[in-house]
């Protein structure tokens, strides 16, 4: 992971570089220092060894107008190493190890305490993560300007603007990749805590972030050091159009997978119906969605097929609702019927379970061997255990109205009437 962290350093020196200049046009032009007018010459050497092919790199700019700063603060005017070079070059050293102590021990520890004092955790795990990142810019950058109050040979300035390009990148980039993921991991929690859909999806949504910043990060460090890298982002082209053909499904997968993050049709722990399976979804993953069935088996489903077929979320119910027939057998008078009419239709009406003016209760048909009475009801808890409950208990309270009213309940028959000149040989001459 350190590995990973610091090939991501390398984006942020872009953004230092870019910010820099613009400060840079802005200040008034000041007498030139001896660094600066060595700084001239590297500039002037820097582009030829471009145009020829070879790459160089520069050391940041707020880190020359650093140096000349404090040069011209001392009044220092001579090309070679002096004394007060040497003086200047522990000073730069020595105030950065005491500014790093001040700002990791006084600031930092008085962002924690305000943080510790906040509602929200994000400031609680923003600011100790970004600590050791800036401390780290700060022991950078006084290295590197000790290095460039000294004069040195050609071969070991090029070398030091090399070293001060990549130091000041990994440690940028390093500082913003804390923050992104102490952003990310807050995210998450946030996401677990409210129950979200896209909590399954935090982890893989983390990596693949972190893996494109690295790769903008690593095409920026290399640019910036004075590296052409159209060729790279060419051929990274050809590969990836490669990559593609040969992976079309793993591809399609992870779009599917997108898809159900984005639009939630399901959370862990849901029971739903998809693709002919009905059961409890167990694993959400990058390829493909795991599903428990009744019978304990586990089915394993592309994340293709969840974007593309329909998904049935069987825990997301508001109510239930319950459609049952039942049959009176035909001895059953227009009197009896009406009765037992007005007796479901009280009993629906005395339970609390049942939404209230929602409820239906009608004689339907004449069935081939039954009076049908169709009763419609919602059951106001989604709770499949209590809906079954409920309904096991109004079925008990049918009967017994039935069995009050002296009725009957239907079941399939049928009544043969036998006649004609062959039906009294049929019949048994005992009958």
């Amino acid at each position: 992971m350190k590995t990973v962290r610091l090939l991501v350093i390398g984006l942020a020196l872009f953004f230092t570089q870019s910010a820099c200049g613009l400060l840079s046009a802005a200040e008034t032009a000041a007498e030139q220092t001896p660094a600066a007018k060595d700084q001239a010459a590297n500039s002037t050497a820097a582009a030829a060894a471009v145009a020829s092919g070879h790459a160089q790199a520069n050391s940041p700019d707020f880190l020359e107008h650093l140096v000349d700063a404090v040069l011209s603060l001392f009044n220092v005017t001579t090309s070679g190493n002096t004394t007060i070079h040497y003086v200047i070059s522990v000073l730069f050293l020595v105030g950065a190890v005491l500014l790093r102590h001040v700002v990791t021990k006084i600031f930092f520890g008085f962002l924690k305490k305000l943080a510790s004092r906040t509602q929200t955790t994000l400031d609680d795990k923003l600011f100790p993560a970004l600590e050791a990142p800036v401390a780290a810019f700060i022991m950078v950058t006084g290295i590197f300007a000790s290095l460039k109050v000294l004069k040195l040979t050609p071969a070991a300035d090029n070398a030091i603007d090399y070293g001060s390009t990549v130091a000041f990148s990994l440690v940028i980039f390093w500082g913003l990749l804390r923050g992104f993921n102490a952003v990310l991991d807050h995210a998450h929690e946030v996401a677990v805590e409210k129950q979200m859909g896209l909590a399954a999806f935090m982890p893989w949504i983390k990596k693949a972030l972190v893996a494109i910043f690295i790769v903008v990060g690593a095409l920026m460090v290399i640019q910036s050091l004075g590296y052409n890298v159209s060729t790279l982002l060419q051929g990274l082209g050809i590969g990836g159009l490669a990559f593609a053909l040969a992976a079309q499904d793993t591809i399609a997968n992870l779009f599917g997978s997108l898809v159900v993050a984005t639009d939630q049709p399901f959370k862990l722990g849901e029971a739903i119906k998809v693709a002919g399976n009905t059961g409890v979804v167990e694993d959400i993953g990058l390829r493909s969605t795991k599903i428990r069935l009744a019978d304990k088996s586990l089915v394993i489903v592309p994340n293709k097929t969840m974007a593309s077929e329909a998904i049935v979320n069987l825990s997301r119910f508001t109510q239930r609702r319950v459609d049952q027939i039942i049959g009176l057998t035909y001895d059953t008078t227009p009197e009896q019927m009406e009765a037992m009419l007005a007796d479901f239709r009280a009993l629906l009406a005395t339970e609390d379970e049942v939404v209230k003016d929602t409820f239906d209760v009608n004689f339907t048909e004449y069935a081939e061997s039954s009076l049908n009475i169709q009763i419609v009801y919602h059951v106001a808890n989604p709770d499949y255990r209590k809906h079954l409950a409920l309904r096991e208990r109004i079925n008990l309270k049918i009967m017994r109205a039935v069995v009050a009213r002296g009725l009957s309940m239907a079941f399939p028959t049928r009544t043969v009437l036998l006649d004609g000149p062959f039906a009294k040989q049929l019949v048994p001459k005992n009958s």
